[in-house]
């Protein structure tokens, strides 16, 4: 089933009707903002991502191979 030049019209007409113009006007415009956004998205995701804050500091090979600290261990003592 195909919608002809005539059936879109009264559509368009019957939604001009219900919702009015500036409801249209800013259904337009919220639908052009989120188009914006998610193209800007799928723009930065392509570029290389520098490192984040949540992410782990790359160790190089000299702290590596470095003798780790002697560190007491922890005691916990109990309670009577």
């Amino acid at each position: 089933m195909s919608f002809g030049v005539t059936e879109l019209i009264i559509i368009a007409v019957i939604v001009l009707l219900l919702f009015g113009t500036s409801k249209l006007k800013n259904m337009g415009s919220d639908l052009g903002s989120a188009i914006k956004g998610f193209k800007s998205a799928v723009t930065d995701d392509e570029k290389p991502a520098e490192l984040e804050a949540d992410e782990p500091a790359p160790v190089s090979k000299a702290e590596m191979d470095a003798k780790p600290k002697s560190a007491e261990p922890i005691v916990k003592k109990e309670e009577s």
